[in-house]
């Protein structure tokens, strides 16, 4: 009797600028693979519901400080969702990374955390890093439409820059997200499939049971 192998686990982290479409595209991929076991993880870092409390209670927040609170917020979530994705047998996407604040500290002009670096090295090393390009104009705009945030444009470029300027951004793979939610989730279908396909190639193969 021939062993039935456990999909091959492999983790794909995706990263892009608010309103580049990463959370709706991984939402959409799973109905495109749904042979495929799937896990769909947020790795946040709480930055609009601390701005949101701050302007609620009228509270100053300075740029040292928000860094110091989305990190915490983020790491938390990240190390927690690692834990989650070790327990997974199949394709692991994770929305947003350890990337996300290192991007946010450049675009802030806060010098890069030497902790964060390190802690990114730590941790399983995904075998792909999907990046969402879009401009941050055409991001705004979805953003506006959505009516659920509010982002400032400079900001968004600035964000946009803090990804582009990254030392690890020329092993991104890219995604056009400046179409539409349906091609992206198709290019990122590309994307697991190349990677579960290498995942496959490198498998055992089944032993033979008696």
């Amino acid at each position: 009797m021939t062993h039935r192998a456990k999909p091959e686990q492999a983790l794909i982290v995706l990263l892009g600028i608010d309103g580049a479409g990463k959370s709706t595209a991984a939402k959409e991929v799973e109905k495109l693979l749904p042979d495929t076991p799937i896990l769909v993880l947020g790795n946040y870092s709480g930055r609009k519901s601390i701005l949101a409390l701050a302007q609620r209670f009228n509270v100053p927040l300075p740029v040292h400080l928000a860094d110091v609170l989305e990190t915490t917020v983020r790491v938390f979530n990240v190390l927690l969702n690692h834990l989650r994705a070790a327990r997974f047998d199949g394709v692991v996407i994770m929305d947003r990374h350890l990337y996300c604040q290192l991007a946010l500290r450049k675009a802030r002009g806060i010098r890069r955390s030497r902790a964060l670096s390190t802690l990114l090295r730590l941790l399983p090393q995904a075998q792909a890093v999907a990046y969402f390009d879009i401009t941050a104009e055409q991001a705004h705009e979805r953003i506006m439409l959505r009516g659920e945030d509010q982002e400032n444009l400079g900001d968004l470029e600035k964000f946009r820059m803090g990804y582009t300027g990254l030392p690890w951004y020329p092993g991104f793979i890219p995604v056009d997200a400046g179409t539409s939610i349906q091609s992206s989730a198709g290019q990122l279908k590309q994307v697991i499939a190349g990677v579960t396909a290498q995942a496959e190639a490198l498998a055992p193969v089944p032993t033979q049971g008696q």
